[in-house]
């Protein structure tokens, strides 16, 4: 399957849902319960309005694992994924944060999600978990053996990094196209909801024909600067309270977002 046949939306707005703390992370509560109420409220939310795609993250997992995330927390990730997938007939994605490809293979196939978003899929950069290495060779072969057809959304770029060796956003998104065989690339801004620079979506856009979608900094005030330029939108941060990512999702925010679409989008809903 590829992106244009998974979502039949032009230019898909893919909205994050940011997992409350997943057992054994430092700030878990130990009320699972919550954790599910509060994702599928959210998800409620999302179908009163033209969102055409969810991406499912353990967000609230902070410090993360840099690459390998534990069992429990896989269990968790694959249960609440499980319940998205079941809420909504829009495809669902799963980013296994900071780094695990490979668990996001796992889980998006057993909970019949569509798609993983993986931040380093190649290369090797210093982030603020360490240094972090790209992993596609076993996603593919991990997605191959498992007789998946999840989709491999790819960063560029990717915030909260720098690379160890800086060979430019063409080169990059060449070698993740040609040989990471992502299906989409992600350009984002520096840090979670910084604002995605045009200038870097205009190098990546010149050095692939994968679909590119921004990754974040999308916002009702910004999004006439970039609509043209891409294939689809990734929100996290713009939809929560005050938007600040850490926050619950605020309605009002996810209307004035959608409000800004175009007019060939509007109007549509999802359930």
């Amino acid at each position: 399957m590829k992106f244009k046949e998974l979502f039949k939306a032009p230019k898909p707005l893919i909205a994050c849902i940011h997992l409350l703390p997943l057992p054994g992370s430092p700030r878990y509560s130990g009320r699972m319960r919550e954790v599910y109420d509060t994702a599928l409220r959210e998800v409620e939310v999302f179908k009163r309005y033209p969102v055409d795609g969810l991406i499912v993250e353990n967000f609230r997992d902070k410090p993360f694992y840099p690459d390998k995330i534990p069992g429990e927390t896989i269990a968790a990730l694959t249960a609440l994924t499980r319940e998205v997938v079941r809420s909504v007939k829009i495809p669902v994605g799963v980013n296994a944060l900071r780094n695990d490809g490979r668990a996001a293979v796992a889980i998006a196939t057993a909970a019949e999600a569509h798609f993983i978003r993986v931040n380093v899929r190649m290369n090797a950069v210093v982030s603020e978990q360490g240094i972090i290495q790209g992993e596609s060779h076993q996603t593919l072969r991990l997605r191959a053996a498992l007789r998946s057809e999840v989709l491999i959304f790819a960063d560029v770029g990717v915030k909260h990094a720098a690379p160890l060796a800086d060979r430019g956003l063409a080169v990059e998104t060449k070698d993740l196209a040609d040989r990471g065989l992502a299906d989409a690339i992600i350009v984002s801004g520096e840090l979670t909801g910084a604002e995605t620079k045009t200038e870097d979506v205009d190098v990546v856009r010149r050095s692939t024909d994968l679909p590119i979608l921004i990754g974040s900094g999308a916002t009702p005030e910004n999004l006439h600067k970039v609509y043209s330029k891409v294939d689809g939108f990734i929100v996290g941060s713009y939809f929560k309270k005050e938007g600040n990512a850490d926050n619950l999702v605020d309605e009002r925010r996810v209307k004035a977002f959608t409000d800004a679409l175009p007019k060939q989008r509007k109007g549509r809903r999802n359930s």
